[in-house]
């Protein structure tokens, strides 16, 4: 029969196990941890997953053959490194990821989605210098 010194001690390893798990994100349904400093590639097939895993997020709707596109694509690798930890940046070729520009009606390119806890909270049409973005963006994080 166990002491009850050893049960409480038994309890306690049982109780900072399942804290320390939880705080891992063991089995329970928490954000990831460590967050992505640099856009990541997302695809029709992806996306959804994406933008519930992480939040806020930051969707880079472009085209290899856009002009405007190929002058936000490095403001947003800056913008990435600098939010890291607290943003995540997403790039959505539209050109091969047709069913999503067509869910989120993008039109125009560039685009960016801004979504907070799974949900579209934001939209920014067109290239703009590196400050007009950071404050557009601000406003939804």
């Amino acid at each position: 029969m166990e002491s009850e010194d050893e049960e409480l001690k038994r309890i306690r390893e049982s109780k900072r196990e399942k804290l320390v798990n939880h705080l891992e994100g063991g089995n329970e349904p928490v954000k990831q941890k460590t967050l992505p400093d640099s856009p990541v590639e997302v695809t029709d097939a992806d996306f959804d997953t994406f933008v519930n895993k992480f939040s806020p997020v930051v969707i880079d709707c472009w085209a290899p053959w856009c002009g405007p596109c190929q002058m936000v694509g490095p403001i947003i690798d800056e913008l990435a490194k600098e939010y890291s930890g607290r943003v995540v940046f997403g790039k959505l070729n539209v050109d091969s990821n047709q069913n999503t520009a067509r869910k989120y009606g993008i039109m125009s390119i560039p685009t960016l989605l801004v979504f907070k806890d799974s949900k579209l909270v934001g939209q920014q049409v067109g290239a703009m210098p590196k400050d007009a973005l950071a404050g557009a963006l601000t406003k939804y994080l």
